[in-house]
């Protein structure tokens, strides 16, 4: 699903409440029939925070840490804390065998040691995306991946998000990538002035729609 509007338009504010990094003050969050949160109860607990991963616009990686001790932090840190004591040498070894998996996975199989400072824009990005699938989260939610690079290394990232569309991940991609929204999307969301203003399949949306408000973005957006 492609969540599309305007900045300013409310796209990164549903993602974070998704993701519990913001708290909306009404509504609930439920994920295949189960509901997660609703307003004005208690705090989601670690392990419903996990139903959704979330990539960040700007990576946010570690800087201190190699492209591998990125992917293997969140995971070593989770079962650390069931545990309630350090790992085994065998789970410190399961939890690289599926961080180096995942870094193949995003073309990452060379850099593997590289520290972020090392690594392009787009490299970092797929780091930022192979650390949130180490989770295995039944969402996984991007926050406009490919604004802060330039058009090689956005298709390098939009590759990636095809790749495990192929794969039937299940995605939320907050974009102004348009015809990426168009051609990949299942399903697209259009937000105004902080509401989902429309929603529906993309030919419901860039092709059928006759609602002005979206006419007037994609009219400026896709040029």
């Amino acid at each position: 699903m492609s969540i599309i509007g305007s900045s300013g338009s409310g796209k990164t504010t549903l993602l974070r409440c998704l993701n519990f990094l913001e708290q909306a003050d009404e509504g609930q969050i439920s994920l295949n029939g189960t509901v997660l949160w609703k307003a004005g109860e208690k705090e989601p607990s670690r392990q419903e925070r996990l139903h959704f991963g979330l990539v960040f616009q700007s990576f946010h990686l570690f800087p201190q840490y190699t492209a591998l001790q990125n992917v293997m932090l969140a995971p070593k840190l989770l079962l650390q804390e069931k545990k309630k004591k350090g790992l085994t040498r065998s789970e410190r070894q399961e939890i690289e065998k599926k961080a180096k998996a995942l870094l193949a996975q995003v073309g990452l199989q060379e850099r593997m040691n590289s520290y972020p400072c090392q690594l392009s824009g787009g490299q970092q990005q797929r780091v930022a995306i192979a650390r949130a699938l180490a989770l295995e989260p039944d969402v996984l939610c991007f926050d406009e991946p490919t604004s802060a690079l330039d058009p090689e290394l956005t298709r390098e990232v939009l590759r990636v998000i095809l790749e495990l569309k192929e794969q039937h991940t299940t995605m939320i991609v907050v974009t102004h990538e348009m015809e990426f929204a168009r051609r990949v999307s299942d399903w697209v969301v259009f937000m105004a002035d902080g509401k989902i203003e429309e929603q529906g399949t993309p030919q419901q949306i860039f092709e059928c729609s006759e609602n002005p408000k979206i006419k007037a973005f994609l009219s400026n957006a896709i040029q």
